[in-house]
């Protein structure tokens, strides 16, 4: 038990992350013989960035995974319950995957097409509209375009149509300012209404002058980690890293972000998770990733 606490005591917040989603991810399939967006879509994606960055990650952690979204044609298939099953969600969460995994040039392909299909007319992807600050999971409306913005090829009518609408939006929410910055729109406006928008403990919420949560906090830290340093950023940065390990779990994980906030859900945990550890790789001083 000491020799347990003395480890997570040691790793870093990064590799705590890591290695508790190292062990998740894969689980979801073990136990239930499907693919899941949070597991196998927001999960993935952050070890895959580990894996990029120089991070242990174990072979297995990803290899079912990886097989899994070599093969767009075999997502529509994917067995799940009805009720909790978003086919178009499902295609941008393992395109984003297959992206992030840099995976074979035919897949992303048949990936962008599948993704490609389900674009609104007027050029955004609707996923989740109940909120404008959308979920972990299924991210928002500005957030999954955004998302889907990295998948589809420049030049394509798809992502012509859609960079026209993200280039015309006004954030609804905190996430939606923060998706805005991440596509290098109108960069430092909404950069400058995060950081007023961060709360006296570090974080921001949903909302300026809400409650500061794990999700909203991590998206915030991803987007001004694209903005160039400057002392303001850095502190702003600084503070916000310190609420987000202020959070941490001691197994690695986060508390789940949820919309209403207060609930319970594995899926909301694990996508908060992932968002988290890829805000704590982004903004990193030991690693000088800015």
């Amino acid at each position: 038990m000491v020799l347990a606490l003395f480890f997570a005591i040691a790793l870093s917040p990064e590799q705590r992350a890591i290695d508790y989603l190292a062990k998740e991810v894969p689980r979801w399939f073990r136990e239930n013989q499907c693919f899941s967006c949070h597991n196998d879509g927001d999960g993935a994606r952050a070890l895959y960035r580990a894996r990029k960055l120089g991070y242990a990650i174990p072979n297995d952690a990803l290899e079912k995974t990886t097989a899994w979204l070599e093969t767009p044609s075999s997502w529509e298939s994917n067995r799940g319950s009805p009720a909790f099953s978003d086919k178009k969600l499902a295609r941008i969460q393992f395109a984003a995957a297959l992206i992030e995994a840099d995976g074979s040039a035919a897949a992303r392909r048949q990936a962008a097409a599948l993704v490609a299909s389900d674009q609104s007319p007027d050029g955004s992807w609707q996923v989740d509209t109940t909120t404008p600050a959308g979920s972990p999971v299924t991210w928002g409306t500005v957030l999954a375009s955004y998302q889907v913005r990295e998948i589809l090829p420049a030049g394509t009518d798809a992502r012509s149509r859609l960079d026209r609408w993200i280039e015309q939006q006004q954030p609804r929410s905190i996430p939606d300012a923060a998706a805005m910055v991440l596509a290098g729109i109108r960069r430092q406006q909404f950069s400058q209404r995060l950081i007023d928008a961060q709360t006296s403990d570090g974080g921001w919420g949903p909302q300026r002058g809400v409650r500061a949560e794990a999700f909203d906090t991590a998206l915030v830290l991803l987007a001004l980690a694209q903005v160039n340093p400057s002392k303001e950023i850095d502190n702003t940065i600084a503070k916000g890293r310190a609420f987000l390990i202020s959070l941490q779990f001691p197994d690695g994980g986060w508390p789940a972000t949820t919309r209403p906030s207060g609930s319970d859900s594995y899926a909301q945990h694990i996508s908060t998770t992932a968002w988290a550890a890829m805000a704590l790789m982004a903004t990193d001083p030991e690693r000088n990733l800015r």
